[in-house]
Order: C-alpha cells, then sequence, then structure tokens
C-alpha cells in the first residue's frame, strides 16, 4: 500500500495511491497519515479497502510530507563504506547517530531553501524508515516487525556547518526545508527487502549518486534495533538511514555544492521520486 499526503502546506489530506498511480481521498477513513494509523491493524483495515470506492483527486495537487506528526526525525551518517571514503572518514564501528530537527521536514517538492551565507549545502538521497510501533531495547531479530513502511528522504546537508562551526553535526542538517520527505509511505510488506533498493540522485540532469541499499554498513534491522536501544522510537518516528558515494562534498577535482537555481531530482526502487529546486535565503517579512 502507498499512503501519501497532499494538498497545500499546514492543511494536507490523507490518500491512497492507486494501481494507476492516482490520488484517491482517505479522509472519510482516516484524519491524516500519522502514528495512530500506522498500527498493524488499522494498517490492515485500510488495505482492505477497495481503491476505486475512494474519491478521486482531481489536478496534480502538492503532496506533503508523508507522515505527519513526527516527534523524531533520526538519522545515521557513514552507512555506505564508499561514502565514509569520500568522506575521508574511517569506517565506523557503531553507528553514527545524529538529529534532524523535525522543524526541517517538507513536501518531496517543496524548494530547497539555500541558507543564509551558505557556502556548502549538499544533497544525499536516503532510505527512510517510518516506524509503526513503540520500539524500546528491541533486538535485530524483532526490529523490523516494528517498522510500517519506506519513503524516500533528501538528507540536504550544509556541510560548512556540520564539520566546521563545532563538533555537532545536528548543526547542519536541520535548516528550514533541509527534509524532503515522500511522496508515499510505502507499507513494508509491499517494499519487502529492504536492503535491495536502488538509490539515484541527479543535479540539474546529471546523475551524481547511484547506489543501492545492499551495501549499508549497518541494514535496517541493525538500525532500528541499536536506536531502540538509546532512545524509545514512537509511531510515525522517522529514520534515515545513510547516503551512498556521490554527494557535493566528495565531487573531484573539487567539490560542488547547491545554488540558487539548481534542480535536483531523487528517487529509490518502488518509492517514488522527488523534485526541488533550490532558491536563496531571504528575509522573513
Amino acid at each position: 500500500m502507498k499512503l501519501c499526503r497532499f494538498g497545500p502546506k499546514g492543511a494536507e489530506k490523507p490518500g491512497l495511491i492507486d494501481t494507476d498511480g492516482r490520488i484517491r481521498d482517505l479522509s472519510a477513513h482516516v484524519a491524516d497519515i500519522d502514528g495512530p494509523v500506522l498500527a498493524r491493524e488499522t494498517l490492515a483495515a485500510l488495505a482492505r479497502i477497495d481503491p476505486v470506492s475512494l474519491p478521486l483527486v482531481d489536478g496534480d495537487p502538492r503532496y506533503g510530507p508523508c507522515v505527519a506528526g513526527s516527534r523524531q526525525f533520526v538519522a545515521v551518517g557513514l552507512n555506505y563504506a564508499d561514502h565514509a571514503a569520500e568522506s575521508n572518514l574511517p569506517i565506523p564501528q557503531e553507528p553514527v547517530v545524529f538529529n534532524k530537527w523535525v522543524s526541517c521536514i517538507g513536501g518531496p517538492n517543496d524548494p530547497i531553501i539555500l541558507p543564509r551565507d551558505s557556502v556548502k549545502t549538499d544533497w544525499e538521497v536516503e532510505l527512510g524508515v517510518v516506524i509503526g510501533t513503540r520500539a524500546s531495547c528491541v533486538g535485530a531479530a524483532d526490529a523490523l516487525d516494528h517498522v510500517a513502511g519506506y519513503c524516500v528522504v533528501n538528507d540536504v546537508s550544509e556541510s560548512h556547518w556540520q564539520l566546521e562551526r563545532g563538533a555537532t553535526w545536528d548543526k547542519g542538517k536541520g535548516f528550514p526545508s533541509f527534509g524532503p520527505v515522500g511522496p508515499w509511505l510505502v507499507t513494508a510488506d509491499e517494499v519487502g527487502d529492504p536492503q535491495a533498493l536502488a538509490l539515484w540522485l541527479d543535479v540539474n540532469g546529471t546523475r551524481m549518486q547511484d547506489g543501492n541499499t545492499r551495501t549499508m554498513i549497518f541494514a535496517v534491522a541493525e538500525i532500528v534495533a541499536y536506536l531502540s536501544n538509546i532512545m524509545t522510537l514512537e509511531p510515525g518516528d522517522i529514520i534515515t538511514t545513510g547516503t551512498p558515494p556521490g554527494v557535493g562534498m566528495g565531487q573531484k577535482p573539487q567539490p560542488r555544492y547547491l545554488k540558487a537555481s539548481d534542480i535536483v531530482t531523487l528517487g529509490i526502487t518502488g518509492l517514488g521520486e522527488q523534485r526541488q529546486e533550490c532558491v536563496a535565503w531571504q528575509a522573513p517579512n
């Protein structure tokens, strides 16, 4: 099942993607796609609905973030050995964990707002994991039982703030618009093996990243289990699991960072695609 949220920012409605790729309105059945809806029983009830019975959404509405009300947006860094190498950093012995502020979460096609005085804004296509049931101190063998589904995440990063303004990565990870999520939350049963998904990202039509989740250092089950032992994961929480090589910081012969008017497109097998235009920061009115 592919679930989505559509409509203007702050007024999104719940939707379901039918077999023809069209949005069907789920508003008569659930108020939103959020933590409570991600319970197994509720997802099972939604799966029993015939999509044809749902109202068809006309036009080309905006996709919002595919899950609402996330309490935590947790990220894992350096989770592909070749990305660690291009970053000139050692392969981690345990997951590198940091936070993306939930205030950075946006729709998959919303603009990327370059921070004021940004000099190193970068792209990172990643597999997002959405928690469906509370996970606390679980083992890897049971970890995927707590996953409701998966989505595309662009872990947009300002590398100057991340790596050169002190030791805390979080500072470069949570600027407004730095967390495009969606377009869909694809339920775990439809995705199957999360370690067999191709990821890609283009900038202005040029392929920059081309990877596969099978080359992760720490698999999704290991990540969920690890995080559940250092925090309690709640329904609706999002985990973004690291990026394959090809980020701007690693480009040769010199790094290449995002600038205003750049177009970023990215996607993951079966999880849909995103498109973002980069825009310059402007002072609030």
